[in-house]
């Protein structure tokens, strides 16, 4: 997990490392840092026409260390005070922006650049509040946006968030994630290889799932659901439809009638496809499961989630932003970290708001967010997988907050592996593929 800080706290991080370090040492190794990443983006260093727009603080510091490192592997390299910057900067490769970071609180308009010209941002586009993503002035639209120290909110929320481009992240060693200063992050690949937690005595029962999905009207519910629950680590799902007519499921499922959750499940997903009603149908048994709840799609009803405050286990929700809008009142909005708290803290549940960014946050206010969806997951069924993932994790023994966390970046990432509007159905592969990767590179 990358640690994600608010402004305030990342102040304190700087300080606690400048004074362990100095200051000198860390503007060398951000700006060191900056350099390694112009020259990703450039391709190579000799002969390419590098702008730096600097400022007078720390940012513009690393901003003048690239441009010494780019100048000395070749490159041609004009440093330019930001009070100094012409409208437009013309015949440019690469445009780094150090001219306002963290600390930016007056408007700041930056200059227009030729069409072929890229922008590297150095921590944040300058003239963006790092808290809220609010634009101050006329922001530039970033290429790649390289965080240094940690993520920061604007970054991933907020209207800023579309300016970032590319988020790309250099710890520098100011803070880790287990730092007393970190409760949110932004999810990682690393993170994946924990997902399927195995131990010497497993046997079928001891990650077992229960799905309520399906029905005459939408068959596939329930078969997406097992899919996305084998891939994820499940060892047996029994899943329940609507009615007698909601189709086959997997070969590796149970079917059973639709009745209370079975004491020796570890987890229960219930809402995709199950038609109108759902509250009345679903409501006295998930109120009484004797493990952690996963409600999606037609489960998302304000009847069935009021009850969450009396159930036995914790629950998670899975809304996409029409569903937020109904149970919360109100439109999601811009600030999405801000959406899924105050769901989260209404609700008493886990609340995992769904989107290109997806949000996750918790009664506590705690949030972590994964960054890894494509266009490729705009497509019916991919949240019946995703409602399958979260089951498999909390089954196998992750806490609610890091079962959503982890599912939706693993779901993201097996996403990023398919042609544009591939079907629902291949994810089950594309999502083996990425658990495997994460487990070989630990090896």
């Amino acid at each position: 997990m990358i640690p994600l800080l608010s402004a305030a706290a990342m102040r304190e991080a700087d300080a606690r490392a400048t004074a362990a370090r100095g200051t000198d040492a860390l503007v060398r190794a951000a700006g060191t840092a900056v350099g390694h990443e112009a020259r990703r983006m450039l391709g190579r260093c000799y002969g390419a026409r590098v702008a730096v727009v600097v400022g007078p603080g720390l940012n513009g510091g690393d901003g003048r260390v690239a441009g010494a490192w780019l100048r000395a592997r070749g490159a041609r390299v004009d440093v330019i005070e930001a009070r100094d910057a012409p409208t437009s900067l013309v015949g440019y490769d690469l445009v780094i922006d150090a001219a306002f970071g963290l600390g930016c609180s007056r408007p700041y308009t930056a200059p227009s650049l030729s069409p072929a010209t890229r922008v590297l941002a150095v921590d944040l586009p300058s003239g963006v509040d790092a808290d809220t993503g609010a634009l101050l002035g006329s922001p530039p639209r970033a290429d790649v946006t390289l965080a240094l120290g940690a993520v920061k909110f604007a970054h991933v929320t907020g209207p800023a968030a579309h300016l970032v481009g590319e988020l790309r992240y250099a710890s520098l060693g100011i803070v880790v994630p287990h730092d007393d200063l970190v409760t949110d992050g932004v999810m990682d690949d690393a993170d994946l290889v924990d997902v399927v937690r195995t131990a010497p005595d497993d046997h079928k029962w001891r990650h077992a799932l229960q799905v309520y999905a399906g029905s005459a009207m939408m068959p596939g519910a329930g078969a997406l659901v097992v899919l996305g629950a084998l891939a994820g680590g499940a060892s047996m799902v029994r899943v329940a439809a609507r009615d007698a007519a909601a189709g086959d499921v997997a070969r590796e499922a149970v079917r059973v009638d639709a009745g209370p959750v079975d004491p020796r499940c570890r987890a229960v997903v219930a809402g995709p496809g199950v038609g109108a009603g759902a509250a009345s149908w679903l409501g006295p048994w998930l109120e009484a499961a004797p493990a952690p709840v996963v409600l999606d799609a037609d489960a998302l009803d304000g009847d069935l989630v009021a009850r969450a405050r009396v159930a036995a286990h914790p629950w998670i929700l899975t809304p996409h932003d029409g569903e937020y809008a109904r149970l919360h009142g109100t439109p999601a909005g811009d600030d999405r970290v801000s959406a899924a708290r105050a769901l989260a803290r209404t609700s008493g549940c886990v609340v995992l708001l769904k989107g290109p960014t997806t949000v996750v946050a918790d009664p506590d206010g705690r949030v972590r967010v994964a960054r890894a969806g494509t266009a490729a997951l705009a497509t019916a069924g991919s949240g019946d997988v995703l409602s399958g993932l979260i089951g498999a994790s909390l089954a196998r023994g992750h806490d609610p907050l890091s079962a959503a966390a982890l599912s939706a970046h693993l779901h993201g990432r097996a996403g990023a592996r398919l042609a544009l509007y591939a079907g629902a159905s291949r994810l089950g592969p594309a999502i083996t593929a990425v658990l495997e990767e994460a487990v070989a590179s630990r090896r």
